[in-house]
């Protein structure tokens, strides 16, 4: 039943995720530019190793628009770029959701499209602060991003402690 609400509900939340992407990127001319050059390339994003209790997440296929965003698509065209992201620790992707830790990823196929998109990866930040500015006032907005800078550092602390005395028991029966 989990599945057919996922294979139901993900092409929405990817959508979301995209317009998030694009939002993103609408606000980086230099990025939108790098992108404008491998127009019509396309990229799956694909998790792999998912844990058994958890369904699989169906694979996101984007395409590069003309105007350097990008576009999901349904299926994967021939000689697209293939991002094979490490879903065997939950955890571990979560982190890097809250940008403590980075996860394990593979990428197969076009070395120009691999590039742009590790430039994007490297240089591209959302500047939420800006946002949320234009929502509740700058003041607010700086208080706001403040506390949850603190929050995610605090959790990938502690996440990083967790993981040090798991391995440490480990190694240590």
């Amino acid at each position: 039943m989990l599945d057919s609400w996922i294979k139901m509900a993900a092409p929405a939340v990817q959508e979301r995720l995209v317009l998030l992407g694009n939002h993103v990127l609408s606000r980086e001319p230099v990025a939108q530019q790098r992108l404008a050059r491998i127009t019509g390339r396309a990229v799956v994003v694909h998790v792999a190793g998912a844990p058994g209790f958890l369904p699989a997440p169906p694979d996101l296929v984007l395409a590069v628009t003309p105007a350097g965003l990008f576009e999901r698509l349904d299926a994967a065209p021939p000689e697209s770029l293939r991002v094979e992201i490490d879903g065997s620790q939950p955890w571990q992707l979560a982190m890097s959701a809250l940008g403590v830790e980075r996860p394990r990823v593979t990428v197969q196929g076009d070395a120009a499209v691999a590039s742009e998109l590790n430039w994007l990866i490297e240089n591209l930040r959302w500047d939420i602060e800006d946002d949320l500015a234009g929502v509740v006032g700058p003041l607010p907005a700086r208080q706001i991003v403040r506390f949850a800078r603190s929050a995610r550092d605090a959790i990938g602390a502690l996440a990083k402690t967790v993981a040090a005395g798991a391995g440490g028991r480990a190694r240590n029966p």
